[in-house]
């Protein structure tokens, strides 16, 4: 997908859609802003949108970041642990073993969008690194536990849906599901198994998911508290 960089915003995404009847902008599940467009328009209307919705991309930031902003030493997924230091040198982020070290120029700001694309893109690598080791290895675990067969796993964070199935029996796990409980994993994951029986969220589907999970319902809305967002 083609980018625009900006020198307020950072990398803007640009997505082109055949479904869509119109430019718009919102906050991908990375983090990046995300243009998406008709597949006729041209790269430049993407950019004069930008352009004349300054104040409504900084309204939209400062409400993104209030929630998923990363500007204190935190935990990160299972694993790994966010450690913020100030430096004189040019801003730098990265992985050593299950640290993620973020050293920002003392000149920049730590809440600026550029900056929190540099940490946010590790973080994204991290959780997926962790995703691949874990989500895989639960599904096949509950799968055969529980008598269920899929055709194959796909580790992802294109979307903001926890995961999906496919009609071909390809289930789909989103890499923000490291930052969840693992009761909530699980959850999630029996969720996708009973669509490989039902394609749909019918009565039937509900009894399916309730002989795996009891408590799915409590599960189902601890689940709203989170946001696949990183």
């Amino acid at each position: 997908m083609p980018t625009i960089t900006d020198a307020e915003f950072g990398e803007i995404v640009v997505k082109r859609q055949s479904l869509a009847k119109s430019v718009s902008l919102k906050i991908a599940p990375d983090g990046r802003l995300r243009v998406t467009m008709p597949v006729y328009a041209p790269v430049v209307a993407a950019k004069m949108l930008i352009k004349t919705s300054r104040k409504q991309i900084r309204e939209l930031v400062s409400k993104h970041q209030a929630t998923f902003s990363y500007t204190e030493n935190q935990q990160i997924g299972k694993s790994h642990h966010l450690l913020i230091q100030s430096t004189t040198k040019s801003s730098n982020v990265k992985i050593i073993g299950t640290q993620i070290l973020a050293e920002i120029n003392e000149s920049e700001s730590i809440k600026s969008a550029p900056v929190q694309q540099i940490i946010r893109d590790k973080i994204l690598i991290a959780l997926r690194k962790e995703a691949k080791g874990h989500l895989p290895r639960r599904l096949s675990f509950l799968a055969e536990k529980h008598g269920f067969s899929f055709s194959r796993c796909k580790i992802t964070h294109a979307s903001s849906r926890w995961g999906s199935c496919s009609s071909s029996g390809t289930i789909s796990l989103n890499i923000g599901m490291m930052n969840l409980p693992f009761e909530l994993i699980d959850y999630i994951i029996i969720h996708e198994l009973c669509h490989t029986r039902y394609m749909n969220h019918s009565t039937a589907f509900w009894s399916e998911v309730a002989k795996f999970d009891p408590q799915y319902k409590t599960h189902r809305n601890e689940l709203k508290k989170y946001s696949p967002h990183v």
